[in-house]
């Protein structure tokens, strides 16, 4: 049953294509859409999760979580299928008149207006039945699902360069009070202060912001 996603396909070439047609987006935004999905586990599981969200001196930033990771599962050929998350609309959301806002109060659109919007994204899952990691280019997935060594936990890491076309390298009209201030800019243009206190926009999160730059 397709609860979040349509398991059919892996790829929607089309919802791809209308999130690059549509309006720019700050840089944070992203970040928050990735946010909220380990939010929505750790509220559905009754605990705390944690995240540490990572400023890259290139611009990308990385995030990564202590979930369960991404739904995966064998399909009848015996072959590894992992939840379309990246390049498939979120049922849920994104088609949503009146859905949930993000704490910019901005519409919840899913992961995959991340993706569509960023230059690269590399998505790596670990759960207690395998890992992976995938590349993907502006939504579309450019590598296979590639094994990499279980590390003893479980959870995703979600690695994106916003693409400056779409995701412009500043925070726009973005009102969150975490996002204000004369704290230092890293490489991304996101000032470390201004996210300083971005569990207090998530209810089961604790999340460390860390910059490289």
């Amino acid at each position: 049953m397709n609860t979040t996603h349509d398991w059919a396909a892996s790829v929607d070439h089309e919802h791809l294509e209308q999130i690059r047609g549509g309006t720019a987006v700050s840089v944070p935004h992203l970040a928050l859409e990735v946010l909220a999905y380990p939010d929505d586990e750790a509220e559905s599981l009754g605990r705390r999760g944690k995240c540490t969200v990572t400023l890259h001196p290139d611009g990308s930033i990385e995030i990564t979580d202590d979930g369960r990771g991404t739904d995966t599962r064998v399909d009848e050929q015996g072959a590894v299928v992992k939840k379309p998350i990246m390049a498939t609309k979120d049922l849920r959301f994104f088609d949503a008149v009146d859905g949930p806002l993000l704490p910019d109060g901005h519409p919840r659109r899913g992961m995959s207006f991340v993706a569509a919007l960023s230059d690269w994204l590399v998505h790596t899952n670990h759960r207690t039945n395998g890992s992976w990691t995938q590349r993907y280019e502006y939504g579309v997935p450019v590598t296979d699902l590639e094994p990499v060594a279980a590390d003893g936990t479980t959870g995703t890491t979600v690695h994106f360069l916003p693409s400056p076309s779409h995701a412009p390298n500043r925070f726009g009209a973005v009102n969150m009070p975490f996002w204000e201030g004369d704290a230092p800019q890293t490489g991304l243009g996101v000032a470390v202060g201004e996210l300083g206190e971005l569990d207090l926009a998530f209810a089961h999160l604790d999340i460390t912001v860390v910059s490289l730059g």
